[in-house]
């Protein structure tokens, strides 16, 4: 029996060598065979295909995702630009509901006052307190003093009422008035129905 420190030696080469315990040995590569030495043309053309065809492929991909994305943006910005529509489309009535009414505001303040401007505004004031036996209506001094002037007769025709007065207030702005009674005012003055008018336009 020879020793296990003794060197064989082999006449030929040894091939197709596997390790005691593995029969089928290690399973071959999956990976593709890489040339290691000079191609063919057709190879190297294969290889340029193949080579394309990937970059082809993965820039198609990209393009698909990028038109995606930009369809997803693009639609945001119809569904913004639709819900907002409608709010730019009251905001701007509203605005030209404002305007209007301050450059009537401004034409009403520019007119003169008179003696019909003033009765007519204590006529309307009066018919919202018809039936009232007792009232106060005032007025701005000026406005006082020109219906006096011109011996108005809304000053004593009261259509019945039993008790009535006017009188200047400084608080009252002209062509406008007053009336007090003893279930409450009533606010004639122009600024006040201009202000209603504009809430009742203005959303």
């Amino acid at each position: 029996m020879r020793s296990s420190s003794e060197t064989l030696k082999l006449a030929k080469p040894l091939r197709d060598v596997r390790l005691a315990g593995q029969p089928g040995g290690a399973a071959p590569s999956t990976a593709p065979a890489v040339p290691t030495g000079p191609v063919s043309g057709a190879e190297a053309q294969a290889i340029y295909e193949r080579g394309r065809a990937d970059g082809e492929k993965a820039l198609s991909d990209q393009l698909i995702k990028q038109r995606v994305e930009t369809q997803a943006l693009l639609n945001g910005v119809l569904v913004s630009l639709r819900d907002s529509v409608p709010q730019v489309i009251r905001d701007t009535e509203n605005l030209m509901v404002s305007l209007a009414l301050e450059v009537a505001q401004k034409l009403v303040a520019d007119m003169p006052i008179s003696v019909p401007m003033v009765e007519a505004a204590v006529r309307d004031a009066l018919a919202q307190v018809e039936g009232t036996a007792k009232f106060t209506v005032r007025l701005h001094p000026a406005d006082l003093e020109l219906l006096q002037k011109a011996n108005s007769p809304i000053l004593v025709n009261t259509e019945g009422s039993q008790e009535f007065r006017f009188l200047g207030s400084p608080e009252v702005t002209r062509g406008g008035c007053l009336v007090q009674t003893q279930f409450g005012t009533v606010d004639a003055r122009r600024e006040t129905k201009f202000d209603l008018l504009r809430r009742s336009l203005v959303a």
